[in-house]
């Protein structure tokens, strides 16, 4: 079994994931957009280019998302995507990137349980923890 983890997006679906492929050296695949829906599409017309589904892919996790149509559009919250990284420069660089626009929430420094960690919000407005390995290795 593998949790899969859905994003809904309010338009910026497709520079979310571009930027999230950069940051985590993942790939876009699978890319969707309403307009691609077959037959009749139900979204407006300024909503055909916006994404209905893609996955992104790094190594052999995946993370997947959508623009919410504007009608069940909101504000995302209730969660965090975390993201357990081995290297600690690597995890200080990632963290660095997603919070660079954002609003970090707890500073990425040493605690108890990690040699690293750190809360943000991304310029998407998605919430990441970000971590680095126990504090005891």
């Amino acid at each position: 079994m593998k949790f899969v983890n859905y994003l809904f997006f309010n338009g910026n679906c497709r520079e979310a994931f571009e930027f999230y492929a950069d940051v985590f050296d993942g790939q876009v695949v699978g890319l969707v957009t309403y307009r691609d829906e077959p037959g009749e599409s139900s979204m407006p017309a300024d909503w055909q280019d916006k994404v209905m589904n893609v996955q992104l892919s790094i190594g052999d996790q995946s993370l997947m998302a959508s623009d919410s149509p504007p009608q069940y559009a909101s504000e995302m919250g209730g969660f965090s995507i975390s993201v357990d990284l081995g290297d600690l420069a690597r995890a200080e660089r990632i963290f660095a990137a997603l919070a660079d626009g954002g609003t970090v929430t707890m500073p990425f420094a040493p605690t108890f349980w990690a040699k690293g960690f750190g809360m943000l919000k991304d310029k998407f407005g998605t919430p990441w923890m970000i971590s680095s390995g126990n504090a005891g290795e």
